[in-house]
């Protein structure tokens, strides 16, 4: 039990820590990059890390998935707790997932918006 709640530490650690990294997104140019280039990037990644939003979708994720995986641990095997732990740790990964891809979309779509050639 300790064991499983230490990984379960470990692992919302690692997501929290993963949840910005679609703000710091490094897109691919077609060709090279203007003058303005590192500036407008500087603004779109700031913007996309100011989306609070996603913070708070990937916490309503992890809730969601602790409450599933509660009911279904009792249900499968009695043990609450665990199912719940699995069910956060389920939620709170898609979450930060989510939140991180949503942030690059920005980044990427915001440079477009500044006249930059960005290709993925």
């Amino acid at each position: 039990m300790r064991t499983t709640i230490t990984i379960s530490t470990a692992m919302l650690a690692l997501v929290a820590a993963c949840a910005d990294s679609g703000a710091n997104y490094q897109p691919i140019l077609d060709g090279a990059p203007t003058p303005a280039y590192q500036a407008d990037l500087d603004a779109c990644q700031a913007l996309a890390r100011n989306q609070t939003q996603f913070d708070e979708d990937t916490i309503a994720a992890t809730v969601l998935g602790a409450g599933v995986g509660a009911v279904l641990g009792e249900a499968d095997s009695g043990d609450a707790l665990e199912g719940a732990i699995a069910g956060a740790l389920a939620g709170g990964v898609s979450g930060a997932v989510d939140a991180s891809e949503k942030r690059e979309a920005i980044v990427i779509e915001c440079l477009r918006g500044r006249g930059h050639r960005v290709v993925g």
